[in-house]
């Protein structure tokens, strides 16, 4: 038979009956509820304690403690005044609203970025992209002192921004100053919020993008061009003097060593000429006719060392033929070396007066066919 059939009763399709007592009676406990109710609609003194009792123990369990995180910490405010602050951990706190705790993070860094245009030092407008960091510092700071501490950290970074963009000229900015501005601003802009009393700490400043406007970045780049083309022609320039001047110093040096030499040279041997020259002329004045026959003596030895000489044993009866130096000339010495070269030298005549000192030196005679003869 089905379960809806006239006359089969209540029956449950799951095979329940309605009164078989396998499950809660929703009617009758409503029907307690309805009752309890009512009771308390009576003026029933004590029920209306156990729910007060009960609604109060509940409130305290789930509304008297707080855990903050360990990178958080939570400041508390009873009746909407600061308290205190808490650290990380569990803690016991009155439940609302007496007091609300406010968890904070103070690791987590924080960022704004803005986009303007501002006004150079030389009257001409600039672009820039800039974004600015932070982190909190002072929770108590951050929370009571700042309605909207993202606005604020904006705006101020851009005032901080104008202030130095409108410090520099055009050229300064966009020629690579990024450096030095970037922290100008940080510590403008951290000093600033400090007088704020906002509890932010400033950990970077970046300028993401620092352009003409676009009507202009034309003529902008073309003047960058040039800029670059005239920074490297001046570092060709001191490549190419760096390499060049220490050799001309080196030559100079070189040269001023060689000359130094050349008259170091020159000088000790004029020196030892003349100190030869006046010890010959002591000699001379000594025995004017042995120092005579040495010099003429060592004259011819020079003379003769480098000439072909030939000896005729025969006297003069054979006919003697001159070796010819084959097509090939003879060694010749300067002429300094050859004192009376190709002159007739004369020995000196012997003196009746020894060691007389008017004795003139050997003369020259006239150029003969002949051989020296003494």
């Amino acid at each position: 038979m089905a379960w809806n059939e006239p006359g089969g009763g209540q029956r449950d399709p799951w095979g329940r009956g309605s009164g078989g007592g396998k499950g809660p009676d929703l009617e009758a406990w409503l029907r307690r509820l309805r009752q309890r109710l009512g009771g308390l609609r009576g003026g029933g003194a004590g029920g209306i304690g156990t729910v007060l009792v009960a609604l109060l123990l509940a409130w305290l369990l789930f509304d008297s403690w707080t855990v903050i995180g360990t990178s958080q910490v939570g400041v508390v405010t009873r009746f909407g005044a600061y308290d205190r602050t808490l650290g990380p951990g569990f803690h016991f706190v009155l439940p609302r609203p007496v007091e609300t705790v406010r968890k904070v993070d103070m690791t987590s860094v924080r960022s704004v970025s803005d986009k303007q245009q501002m006004l150079t030092k030389d009257e001409n407008i600039v672009q820039i992209d800039f974004n600015v960091q932070y982190q909190i510092n002072n929770a108590e700071q951050y929370l009571f002192s700042l309605q909207d501490p993202d606005a604020t950290v904006r705006q101020a970074a851009e005032s901080v921004v104008r202030r130095v963009v409108g410090a520099d000229t055009m050229d300064t900015i966009l020629s690579g100053e990024g450096a030095a501005m970037v922290a100008a601003t940080q510590q403008a802009l951290q000093k600033l919020l400090d007088s704020y009393a906002a509890g932010i700490t400033i950990t970077e400043v970046n300028f993401q993008n620092i352009a003409p406007p676009a009507e202009v970045k034309d003529a902008f780049d073309d003047v960058n061009k040039a800029r670059e083309d005239k920074q490297r022609i001046e570092n060709e320039a001191k490549a190419y003097a760096s390499k060049i001047l220490p050799e001309a110093r080196g030559e100079a040096a070189r040269i001023t060593a060689d000359a130094q030499a050349y008259e170091a040279t020159r000088e000790a041997r004029a020196q030892g000429d003349a100190q030869r020259f006046l010890a010959m002329l002591r000699e001379y004045r000594a025995a004017p006719e042995v120092t005579r026959q040495r010099l003429w003596l060592e004259t011819v030895e020079k003379v003769m060392a480098v000439n072909t000489k030939v000896l005729d044993e025969s006297g003069g009866r054979n006919l003697i033929y001159l070796p010819l130096s084959h097509g090939a000339a003879a060694p010749a010495l300067p002429k300094a070396a050859l004192p009376g070269a190709g002159t007739l030298l004369r020995a000196p005549a012997a003196s009746g007066t020894a060691g007389g000192s008017d004795t003139a030196p050997p003369e020259a005679g006239s150029t003969a066919a002949g051989g020296a003869q003494p």
